[in-house]
């Protein structure tokens, strides 16, 4: 069975998106070397990606361009290469490699865990990832904890859940990357 595991940057007051929706705010550190570095291999590490409607939208206005193979080539090469899947009733998918879930969520992700192939990575998509939790299909847990405190937004757990910490790591620019056992 594949692992559905779940990539989200969060405030240190636990919020995935500010009271606006917006995430600009996540990308603190990106002037770190270190944080950088490690978001690229954390990047090609392999697996298949899972998104929402809106971080599919994100992601393909900017992975397939021109800027981004130049600022990352690395990471560009990976995103538009590795499957990748959308979960939306209302877009048809253009981006390479990338398939539409059909019908209900946690019954289409289920399925895709039952069958053979890598892992399965959530990046951002934090309504999708609270509808998985909810079902109980997540795995595992890799937080970047970002040194801003939002005050009010949207959170990720839509219930209480009990982790285990298996692995943190520090950055100069104080983000913290926390992986957690579900």
């Amino acid at each position: 069975m594949r692992q559905l595991k779940v990539f989200e940057s969060i405030s240190v007051d636990g919020y995935f998106a500010d009271s606006n929706g917006e995430i600009d705010w996540a990308h603190a550190g990106r002037d770190d070397a270190e944080f950088a570095n490690w978001v690229g291999g954390n990047a090609n590490s392999g697996g298949e990606l899972l998104f929402g409607r809106k971080t599919y939208q994100m992601m393909e206005a900017f992975w397939p361009t021109p800027m981004a193979a130049e600022q990352m080539p690395e990471v560009a090469k990976g995103m538009n290469e590795r499957r990748k899947y959308v979960a939306s009733r209302t877009i048809i998918p253009a981006w390479s490699n990338t398939h539409l879930l059909q019908g209900e969520l946690s019954k289409a992700v289920r399925e895709l865990k039952d069958s053979n192939g890598p892992d399965i990575v959530v990046l951002g998509s934090g309504t999708v990832v609270a509808q998985l939790i909810d079902a109980g299909l997540v795995d595992s847990y890799q937080f970047v904890i970002i040194p801003v405190a939002l005050g009010s937004g949207r959170r990720l757990f839509p219930k209480d859940c009990k982790l285990r910490l298996v692995d943190s790591r520090v950055f100069r620019c104080g983000n913290v990357a926390l992986t957690y056992a579900a």
